[in-house]
């Protein structure tokens, strides 16, 4: 009796929770955590400009370097952000030297902006190669090309703006730093700026950085040329930066690739190699691109993926080919063994 009772009482509740609900009426609520905002980065190593490149780029009284980025373009053209490590300054005269006092034509900024940099990190040991002028007529071109800069800075204003470089996409804010071992003995000429790696002063940069933006990105032109494997003072260095509050480091200056680490939280790529130049040795006739794609979580969490690409020089006309790219059957061979080559850099433990 007392279950049948207990059962009707039921029922009736039942019935009367489900008449309290009008048919049809909003479903319950389900909360949704919002998507990760993103930003995509890519990353190409040296821009060098040796002289058979600038007479290969000549066009009657002007200079055309439109071929040598075709085919890496939409790669860059794809990304939030392109960086590339800029190795030679630029000149608006017709003095145009290579190795190794580099001073190259301005319309290599034009080529560069069209083909889809965003910015050029100038802290290398080239870039005090055309003194004072050359500087302050780098840093002139790329800003009415429309390519941020870093690294170097034509006075304390310049430094003030770029130093660090603060960018932003889709709402993810980056803080992009850029420091060099040296300057080939060659004195930063008086007024100019150049950052030199200094631990001390590092220290305080990321610390500025960091309460500036949501990661951080140093860009080092450090290590040894035509090393493989970087040195123990770039692991060394490398580690400081993290401790610090880097997030991304990328290198430059070796000419050749060196192994590469990440995971989600963080990445180090020690040498990207050449992105294009005239040297042609084994090892240094490409280099890798790489593309971090970063991503900014609900929580303030950040995380990043990493994919890298190898880019091969094909000459005469110094194109740079992604691997989406056909080369020319008499470059076949040397591009395969530089391909294999990375491979083995990567197989034989990172």
């Amino acid at each position: 009796m007392l279950l049948r009772i207990r059962n009707s009482l039921l029922s009736l509740l039942l019935l009367s929770a489900a008449c309290c609900v009008p048919a049809g009426g909003p479903p319950p609520k389900v909360f949704r955590m919002p998507p990760p905002q993103r930003v995509r980065l890519f990353f190409g190593g040296d821009v060098m400009q040796h002289l058979p490149q600038v007479e290969a780029a000549r066009r009657g009284d002007g200079f055309d370097y439109t071929p040598v980025f075709a085919a890496l373009a939409p790669r860059m053209r794809a990304a939030d952000l392109a960086v590339v490590n800029l190795e030679t300054p630029l000149t608006a005269r017709d003095r145009y030297t290579g190795y190794p006092m580099f001073r190259s034509p301005v319309a290599l900024a034009d080529a560069l902006r069209a083909a889809g940099v965003d910015v050029a990190v100038l802290a290398n040991n080239h870039c005090c190669d055309g003194g004072a002028e050359g500087i302050r007529t780098t840093i002139r071109e790329l800003d009415r090309c429309g390519i941020r800069h870093t690294g170097v800075f034509a006075d304390s204003a310049d430094y003030r703006r770029n130093h660090p470089l603060l960018l932003e996409h889709g709402g993810v804010r980056i803080a992009l730093l850029n420091y060099t071992y040296g300057t080939n003995g060659l004195p930063v000429p008086a007024g100019t700026l150049v950052n030199r790696i200094d631990t001390v002063r590092m220290a305080a940069d990321l610390a500025a950085a960091r309460s500036a933006a949501d990661f951080v990105v140093a860009f080092m032109h450090w290590g040894n040329e035509y090393e493989r494997r970087e040195h123990p003072q770039q692991r060394l260095l490398a580690a400081f930066l993290r401790r610090h509050g880097a997030d991304i480091i990328v290198g430059s200056h070796p000419h050749v690739v060196q192994p590469w680490r990440a995971d989600s939280t963080q990445g180090v790529l020690y040498s990207l190699g050449n992105l294009v130049s005239n040297q042609r040795r084994r090892y240094t006739d490409g280099g890798l691109v790489a593309q971090v794609e970063a991503s900014r979580h609900s929580d303030g969490r950040m995380t990043y993926r990493l994919e890298t690409a190898p880019v091969w020089v094909s000459l005469p006309g110094y194109r740079i080919l992604p691997p989406e790219a056909a080369a020319a059957p008499r470059d076949s061979a040397a591009r395969a063994l530089f391909c294999r080559d990375l491979r083995e850099l990567t197989q034989s433990g990172l």
